[in-house]
């Protein structure tokens, strides 16, 4: 009961301390970290039981669900302190002593270090006493000053070794320094949506606390752990923790518990932030997964401790899990019974204890092998069987040059001369052997190539300079092996060879096609009202075109880029979303249908003053004009709409717009009677027989650096 015991002591220990230093709120570390384990159900109850609901858990964080935080400095200061950062500390980097150790596991390299080491030991061999005795016979040696400069070849294989493995270990030691830096940079730039003050702001990831409402979307990688507050047919892919490849469906009702690196596949919604960093699920596997040798040597240590007490050990297997875990990871006790549990690890975690009663005692071992082998690239795969092969090749030689030098030393000396063995003459012919054998081993290393790694080594080097000028960042020498193979890079198109800022700069309204932006005074008041509240409510809330930061500059575009672009068109026509939305909060809005890959589009249905209502819908024009059996024609009244009008239209509005590199939205809208109540979940009947408003043709202009790659649009 020792080890129970202990690990109880260290839990309630952990446990005062949070409670102790909750810093002012009502909740502490291994509370929410608790809390965060619990799904479904369970998780409503114990919110509602324990804190009163969200609101209360919000009140507890000193944190408002509809303003979120202040933005006072001390504040954010003090829930860094008191509930971490939003970072997870990076694996320590390798020295540059650890990545000179690797260059020297090379093949050729080790083949190079063996023949170094023996030509230098046989260079500084001289054989004792007078070795021309007349008597004994004699042998061809090699010239006479051959010996005094024996040394020079084994030294300048050492120094070709030398060089090798410096200027490899100094580019990628280099090059791995670059890398994180460019990894920091990457982690500022990754943003989230959170409110402070009442207001949308985007900040970077690891600015996040907890306590923070975010603001949450499709397509959404999520940076934390948190609890829903409002959602809009909100579902999660958290396949990344649990391997269940079916998307989640998040509800206040049902299931509110948001996990970090889950991505949000269909919906929108708020969260209240609960678990930043280390603290949080994904940070939680971090720590598991990349706790370092340290932690081996810890469990090592604990296991062979339990080979004294193997049977208590085995008597309490839960309790020795959760002391090694909780000494070695810094995690609380309950939370890692609870993670494994989960996570289907526990029985990787059983696997010391199995070697601690006699079952597979190597595991371990074969562990850290797989973990330290490297895989080779086709280049080192190459010139490792190519130097094993020339090993093999020198080593036979040399064998066959040693076996015929002393075949010509025997027959000459004891058939030709007729000499016989003396027993003084022994040492002589020892000294004749070690220097046949010396004239071997010079033969292996002559045939050993020295300057193969030096020369791949320097030219793989160079290479990567080079690559450096076109801003290709290789990590590894050998990896610009791959980079320099690549006859197509595939690359995505949206953001990364365009500017990623949506422009609507065409649509068709009122059976018009327009080139350019139409003035507001052109359009028919019906269409161009309902176009206004198509796009203005119909668009995630999160999506918004906030001022400029710097006078003169482009207004910022916040939230999905396509919606920005509609929101701009509604600006572009004199007209502003805000006072729409004010009108129609997102708390209000009757039933959404958010955009995922089946449906291509997305519909939101709001109650009218008179009981009856109205859903708006956009979405892909193709996708969307089947939909439709009406249009709005010159006057804003709806017209029939055959199946003909649509062909004709993909034909003269859309297909030349798509020509020109431009995206389609199609906008539509349809009326539902007050009574009976249409079935909104059969979305079959709900999303059709809609009347078409407009199709607006959206722009990305491509980067001003992509000035060398071709857009190839199919018509």
């Amino acid at each position: 009961m020792g080890d129970m015991s202990n690990s109880s002591d260290f839990y309630a220990k952990n446990q005062r301390s949070e409670n102790n230093h909750a810093g002012g709120f009502g909740v502490s570390v291994l509370e929410l970290r608790s809390l965060m384990e619990q799904r479904a159900t369970e998780a409503v109850v114990r919110v509602q039981e324990e804190y009163g609901g969200v609101e209360g858990l919000c009140s507890r964080l000193n944190t408002s669900p509809t303003e979120g935080l202040t933005s006072s400095q001390a504040d954010l200061d003090k829930r860094r302190e008191v509930y971490g950062e939003n970072t997870i500390p990076p694996k320590k980097p390798k020295t540059f002593l650890e990545l000179v150790w690797e260059a020297l596991q090379d093949v050729t390299l080790i083949i190079l270090e063996v023949a170094a080491v023996v030509s230098l030991g046989l260079s500084f061999y001289r054989p004792p006493g007078d070795t021309s005795v007349d008597s004994c016979g004699a042998a061809a040696g090699g010239e006479e000053g051959e010996g005094e400069a024996g040394w020079i070849e084994g030294a300048a294989i050492l120094l070709s070794v030398v060089c090798v493995v410096l200027v490899t270990a100094f580019n990628d030691w280099s090059k791995e320094k670059q890398f994180r830096g460019l990894q920091s940079r990457i982690q500022q730039e990754q943003k989230f949506q959170v409110v402070r003050d009442g207001q949308v702001v985007q900040l970077p990831v690891a600015d996040l606390v907890v306590g923070d409402i975010a603001q949450i979307k499709y397509g959404d990688l999520l940076p934390t752990d948190g609890i829903l507050i409002q959602g809009n047919d909100l579902k999660i892919d958290e396949s990344s923790l649990t391997g269940e490849s079916d998307h989640v469906k998040k509800d206040t009702e049902h299931d509110p518990m948001l996990l970090s690196g889950t991505h949000v596949m269909e919906g929108s919604g708020r969260m209240v932030v609960t678990a930043v960093g280390v603290n949080s699920q994904t940070g939680i596997i971090f720590t598991l997964l990349g706790a370092g040798t340290e932690e081996e040597e810890l469990k090592e240590k604990k296991d062979e401790d339990g080979l004294r007490n193997a049977d208590h050990t085995a008597s309490h297997p839960i309790a020795t899990i959760t002391t090694d875990g909780a000494s070695a990871g810094n995690i609380g006790n309950a939370t890692l019974i609870n993670v494994k549990k989960q996570d289907g690890a526990a029985a990787m975690e059983m696997q010391p204890l199995k070697s601690a009663e006699g079952g597979e005692p190597d595991e371990k071992e074969k562990r850290k092998v797989n973990v330290s082998k490297k895989d080779k690239s086709v280049l080192q795969g190459k010139l490792t069987k190519l130097a094993v092969q020339i090993g093999k090749a020198g080593l036979l030689m040399s064998s066959i040059t040693v076996i015929m030098l002393v075949l010509t030393f025997v027959i000459d000396t004891f058939v030709v001369q007729g000499l016989p063995w003396l027993t003084e003459c022994t040492p002589i012919y020892i000294q004749y052997f070690v220097k046949f054998f010396i004239v071997g081993v010079t033969v292996l290393v002559v045939a050993v190539p020295e300057g193969l790694p030096l020369a791949v080594t320097i030219s793989l080097a160079y290479s990567v300079k080079k690559m450096m000028k076109d801003n290709n960042l290789v990590r590894h020498l050998d990896a610009c092996e791959t980079m320099g193979n690549a006859t197509a890079i595939c690359s995505d198109k949206t953001g990364t060879l365009t500017t990623n800022r949506m422009t609507a700069v065409q649509c068709y309204i009122a059976d018009v096609h327009h080139k350019v932006v139409p003035d507001p005074g052109a359009l028919p008041p019906k269409s161009l009202d309902v176009l206004m509240h198509a796009i203005s409510i119909n668009s995630a809330y999160t999506s918004k075109i906030l001022p400029p930061d710097i006078e003169g500059g482009l207004p910022k575009q916040v939230g999905n880029k396509t919606e920005c672009g509609l929101l701009g068109l509604v600006l572009d026509l004199k007209r502003d979303y805000q006072p729409i939305r004010k009108q129609m909060p997102e708390e209000l809005l009757y039933k959404v249908y958010t955009f995922n890959s089946a449906r291509k589009s997305m519909s939101t249905v709001v109650k009218q003053p008179d009981g009856s209502y109205r859903m708006y819908s956009k979405g892909a024009s193709e996708i969307m004009l089947k939909k439709c059996n009406r249009i709005l024609n010159e006057v804003g009244e709806p017209r029939v709409f055959r199946p003909r009008d649509r062909d004709e239209m993909v034909k003269k509005v859309i297909e030349p717009m798509a020509c020109e590199g431009l995206r389609t939205i199609c906008v539509a809208y349809r009326d539902f009677p007050a009574s009976p109540e249409p079935l909104w979940d059969e979305e079959d009947l709900i999303l059709n027989d809609l009347i078409a408003v407009s199709v607006v043709g959206i722009e990305d202009p491509v980067r001003p650096e992509v000035g060398h790659v071709s857009l190839v649009i199919t018509c």
